[in-house]
């Protein structure tokens, strides 16, 4: 399925800016054998001063910005066209617990995507310890992990509400936990913690959600915004599956990775700092559209 995004982000601010900096992770990354990213730009107005396109650690698209006159507002354009041909589900057989601890043991790997840089706790997703019970309390004994993983995702789906007026980009973690509302990045951080509590590798994915379901399916949940869901190790045949708890299944072909990493801190949309006097405003309006294909 191929598909044309366009996402706009403005910043309007109350008095004008005497400088500002920002890192972008909004590019939709190319994934061998599941994503290809057949064209894509990113439009910045007013020009920055200074701007530099490249990779991050964990290999996500990366542009730097900077800006040393006076403004007051900023656009940001991006401009894509993908190709989604695989699904995130699991397709081979997972270790249970015991048998992915000694996986992990034996993983010597340090690369980008090695399970070991997401078992830690990170900025945004530190233990929580009703967090860890609650995941506990839905193990089954000698379960595999990615049905761990789909039985996690499921039971946080049921038990909690999308509410876009619940929380913000800075609520923890544990309150979107205790109120049981909230959106995609609380339902993805908490089920990151839920995982990292019982040994399984966790990590966060940023992306994109076809805007208008296909006939006959319902419209999903974030799919006016960028969007979130997990990434989980399951084993080393297993390898990375991913599962969107918000909308409780594994990511299809309406799923469109933009970056990966331990959480919202390492691939914000946006992050960066200004000289400013006064608030400012924030618009994004997301666009995912399926192109027709040419008929050979």
């Amino acid at each position: 399925m191929r598909y044309d995004i366009r996402l706009t982000i403005d910043y309007i601010y109350e008095s004008p800016a005497a400088g500002a900096r920002q890192i972008l992770h909004v590019m939709p990354l190319a994934i061998e054998g599941r994503q290809r990213l057949i064209a894509g730009s990113l439009q910045i107005e007013p020009k920055p001063a200074m701007r530099q396109d490249r990779l991050d650690f964990f290999g996500n698209a990366l542009t730097e910005l900077a800006f040393t006159e006076p403004h007051s507002d900023i656009t940001i354009v991006l401009k894509a066209r993908v190709e989604v041909s695989g699904s995130a589900a699991p397709r081979a057989p997972s270790p249970d617990l015991p048998g992915l601890a000694r996986a992990l043991d034996a993983h010597t790997d340090l690369g980008p995507r090695s399970p070991l840089h997401f078992l830690a706790p990170s900025p945004y997703a530190e233990p929580v310890r009703d967090i860890a019970h609650w995941a506990r309390t839905h193990l089954q004994p000698g379960a595999q992990v990615a049905d761990i993983v789909e039985r996690l995702g499921l039971a946080l789906h049921r038990e909690m509400r999308f509410d876009a007026e619940a929380t913000t980009v800075s609520t923890p973690p544990a309150e979107a936990f205790a109120s049981r509302h909230g959106v995609c990045q609380d339902f993805t951080h908490i089920m990151i913690i839920a995982l990292r509590s019982l040994g399984i590798p966790a990590g966060y994915v940023s992306g994109y959600l076809r805007t208008l379901p296909p006939p006959g399916r319902e419209r999903l949940e974030g799919a006016d915004a960028m969007h979130a869901w997990v990434s989980a190790w399951c084993g080393p045949e297993t390898g990375w599956v991913e599962y969107d708890p918000t909308n409780a299944l594994f990511p299809r072909d309406g799923h469109i990775v933009a970056a990966y990493g331990r959480d919202y801190a390492d691939l914000a949309p946006v992050r960066g700092a200004m000289r400013i006097a006064g608030g400012q405003t924030t618009d994004q309006f997301v666009d995912v559209i399926p192109v027709e294909e040419p008929v050979a």
